[in-house]
């Protein structure tokens, strides 16, 4: 099926597998990809070096195109973009809109720029400095989220930007796709849907529990870092929302710290990081330490498995979702489906 997505970033399917922290690695990426899709790396918890094996490592093992999302704002974003560019990656994606400059550095390197946007004066903004796509998430989708549904932001954006809109958010079937396509989306991507893979490495202890999760078992919270966060119901997303502030604070803290020896991070960049997401929103500072601490909360349950103390971000979608496809499996479908639909709605009655 050939959209325009698939003509700027030269695959077969218009399905794109959202660059998840912890989630998206060098497996999962390689597996999206192989299978028609756009694979996406996160790269926000690698540290530089890693993020430039991993991308050797997907390379190893597919020949198709991938991206990379990175966090426009970090204090070594300039590091990682020059990983892009040195080792030929074919996008990159932001969940924060890059700047002016950074979006020319990148296209004159020739790297498609796909910005993620949750308004559509964002996504006027990035497409006017050059975006080459953007990606609209709708408030059904998982981690952080706006408060509009997919149906009412889609077709704004669409109206308003001359360049491809992938659709995000409630998405995770061939029916979504083409609903999508009807809107004036140029694809759809899945953060959720690719978590809840065979190809996906998050611990299998986990995986069930998004399965067993319905609609109303995923919830929006800010008790984690202070802006909107859609993720499972939990005891600890509880006992956040019932902390106080000086508890929240120290749990904070030692978070903090754990991700800054992962990270290799100093904190002067700690801060600097966590200071960027408090820019023109008001938080407070217990609530940047708090943001700052975010990676290893997903952490705990993405890579440890560890449900009880950490937080599972997921879209909405986790509420139908009941198996386990391979990557393959999920994307030839979401594509028979998607034919099936289109045939389907076209044919005499």
């Amino acid at each position: 099926m050939e959209t325009a997505l698939t003509r700027l970033v030269g695959v077969r399917c218009p399905i794109v597998q959202s660059g998840m922290g912890w989630v998206a690695g060098p497996r999962l990426v390689s597996a999206a990809a192989n299978a028609g899709a756009l694979g996406v790396l996160g790269s926000a918890t690698m540290t530089v070096d890693g993020l430039r094996e991993a991308v050797r490592e997907v390379r190893s093992r597919t020949d198709a195109p991938f991206g990379v999302n990175l966090r426009a704002d970090a204090a070594d974003a300039g590091d990682r973009v020059r990983i892009l560019i040195d080792e030929g990656v074919r996008v990159a994606s932001f969940a924060l809109a890059p700047s002016r400059d950074l979006i020319a550095v990148l296209k004159e390197a020739g790297v498609v720029v796909i910005p993620s946007v949750g308004a559509r004066r964002h996504a006027e903004k990035v497409a006017a400095w050059g975006a080459d796509a953007v990606v609209v998430q709708g408030g059904e989708g998982g981690g952080h989220t706006g408060e509009v549904a997919t149906t009412v932001l889609l077709p704004q954006v669409v109206d308003a930007v001359d360049v491809p809109v992938v659709a995000a958010g409630g998405f995770f079937d061939g029916r979504g796709l083409v609903a999508a396509l009807a809107y004036g989306a140029a694809g759809v991507a899945m953060g959720t849907r690719f978590l809840l893979t065979s190809d996906s490495t998050v611990p299998d202890a986990v995986k069930a529990r998004y399965l067993a999760a319905t609609v109303r078992d995923v919830t929006v919270t800010r008790a984690v870092d202070g802006l909107p966060h859609r993720m499972l119901r939990t005891d600890l997303v509880a006992a956040l929302e019932d902390a106080g502030r000086v508890r929240a604070l120290l749990h904070a803290v030692r978070g903090a710290a754990g991700f800054r020896r992962l990270s290799g991070l100093t904190w002067r960049q700690l801060v600097h990081d966590g200071l960027a997401l408090r820019h023109g929103k008001e938080l407070s500072w217990s609530q940047v330490l708090l943001a700052v601490n975010t990676p290893m909360l997903l952490r705990s349950a993405m890579v440890d498995g560890r449900t009880d103390l950490g937080v599972m971000a997921a879209g909405q979608v986790a509420g139908v979702i009941d198996d386990l496809p391979s990557c393959a499996e999920l994307v030839e479908r979401i594509m028979r489906e998607a034919e099936a639909t289109r045939d389907r709605l076209t044919a005499p009655r």
